[in-house]
């Protein structure tokens, strides 16, 4: 993926429903009472660490209970000190206090929030980047100090995978033109990590790869459940016991064991956020309502369905219907190759004015560019002393709307069947179409030389389109 590239539109929630997501997130919340609770007596070790004979104190405090009641204490406490919810005093003496964050978390706008869960975000996928305490512990020498040459341990590939992972968890949910609620097998996110997308039956070697690496990403996903960025269905234990014996068939209801994650809309945010920090364009639904409608029609053109309408339905609610129409029509004039592309999203926003709009489409009954729609516009609401369209502007409109077509979707089998049926509606159609005064003419006629299966037809179409070249370059 590429840093350049632009990705796929993600809608989100408002920024006051994604701060109380932050502050409902069970790791930020407890970060939070820890820091509320430390005081004079509290005590730390020389990495701001709590003491650990006052890990079950802090447990009570969050009302932990339970084998693992000290260590969530510990993590939370963790981020209160990283995130700066507390500050140290006195380092030798090991002393801390409530810090001043502790109040912009709690009576800040919804942007602070936000922000602020971001840094703690940070903080709890570098600890999801680091080995286990048992690997550590396995790794230390006689004097203290660990061997990471020992672990099979790069921090930094180690941050890269999970940045990886993360950022195909995002495309996956934001493929789906979703608010967050997809989910993801374990197995098919770590295999995207691993498999080249041209391999074939993968190896037993491969298989083994990544299996690992799902096992990694269980135990990781399981640290940024609490901090609100994911849902997780961890791997199902049992099936540990299991790899002994003969695997059975898995069907749809069985892969759920091998572990489920998908983001929440807190973590849509999060991601969209660490990635245009990267350097990546990321758009959202919404970003576009203050701009021009050039902006909007060309922002749009990547748009899933659902998200352009989104994006469309919010900039016309900033406007009045007629100056809206007159801008959009404006806006899709042009020759150049996006244009028949802006012309079909200028049809599709426009679709959404009511009839207020009536004025600003006669104003381009005339238009060798617009006055096709524009009729098609009025004619679909009814409107009286609608003008008949030249068979030139019936022409021109038909291969400015392949050509759109054929930009938005290549060529799929929705504009095979348009070109077939243009082919069939009108005897002598190509005849005519290499004549029409339009830029796209010769790749659209080219293109219907491709699609068409009739080999007739087909021979028909590539000698307009060159008929419709060589005129153009006449």
């Amino acid at each position: 993926m590429s840093d350049s590239s632009s990705l796929p539109p993600v809608r989100l929630h408002s920024e006051a429903q994604l701060a109380r997501d932050a502050l409902a997130a069970p790791l930020l919340s407890r970060a939070a009472r820890l820091a509320r609770w430390a005081g004079p007596a509290t005590r730390v070790g020389a990495g701001g660490e709590l003491v650990e004979e006052q890990l079950p104190e802090a447990a009570g405090v969050l009302g932990l209970t339970g084998d693992d009641a000290a260590a969530l204490a510990g993590e939370a406490w963790r981020v209160a000190v990283d995130t700066g919810l507390v500050e140290i005093v006195d380092e030798e003496e090991g002393t801390v206090t409530t810090g001043e964050e502790l109040a912009r978390l709690t009576s800040g706008a919804p942007q602070d929030v936000l922000g602020f869960w971001l840094g703690a975000l940070d903080v709890v996928l570098a600890d999801a980047s680091v080995p286990d305490l048992g690997e550590l512990v396995d790794a230390m020498d006689e004097q203290g100090e660990i061997d990471l040459s020992s672990l099979d341990w790069d921090p930094e590939a180690e941050s890269e995978f999970l940045d990886g992972v993360l950022g195909n968890l995002y495309l996956l949910t934001v493929g789906e033109d979703a608010l967050g609620e997809v989910p993801v097998p374990l197995p098919a996110l770590a295999a995207s990590m691993i498999l080249p997308d041209d391999m074939g039956e993968p190896s037993n070697d491969v298989l083994e790869q990544v299996s690992d690496a799902m096992m990694r990403l269980d135990d990781q996903f399981r640290l940024l459940e609490p901090i609100g960025l994911v849902v997780f269905q961890p791997v199902d234990e049992a099936l540990m016991a299991e790899t002994a014996e003969e695997p059975a068939p898995v069907d749809d209801m069985d892969v759920s064991r091998y572990g489920v994650v998908r983001l929440t809309p807190l973590g849509l945010y999060g991601l969209r956020a660490r990635l245009i920090e990267a350097g990546f364009s990321a758009p959202a639904v919404g970003e576009l309502t203050d701009k021009g409608a050039d902006t909007l029609l060309d922002g749009t053109a990547g748009f899933p369905p659902t998200a352009a309408q989104a994006e469309i339905e919010q900039w016309l609610a900033r406007r009045e219907p007629l100056s809206a129409a007159q801008e959009l029509l404006s806006a899709a004039r042009g020759t150049d190759p996006n244009a028949p592309l802006r012309r079909l999203h200028c049809q599709q926003a426009l679709a959404l004015v009511g009839t207020e709009a009536e004025p600003a489409l006669r104003e381009v009954l005339d238009d060798a560019e617009l006055g096709g729609l524009a009729r098609v516009w009025l004619s679909e609401r009814g409107a009286p002393d609608v003008p008949p369209p030249s068979e030139a502007m019936v022409f021109w409109l038909t291969i400015d709307t392949v050509a759109a077509q054929l930009a938005a979707e290549g060529n799929s089998d929705e504009l095979q069947a348009l070109v077939e049926g243009l082919a069939e509606q009108h005897s002598g159609f190509f005849d005519t179409a290499w004549r029409v005064e339009h830029p796209a003419a010769p790749d659209v006629l080219e293109a219907m030389g491709r699609l068409h299966p009739d080999k007739k037809v087909a021979k028909e179409a590539r000698k307009a389109a060159f008929k419709a070249r060589s005129q153009q370059g006449a």
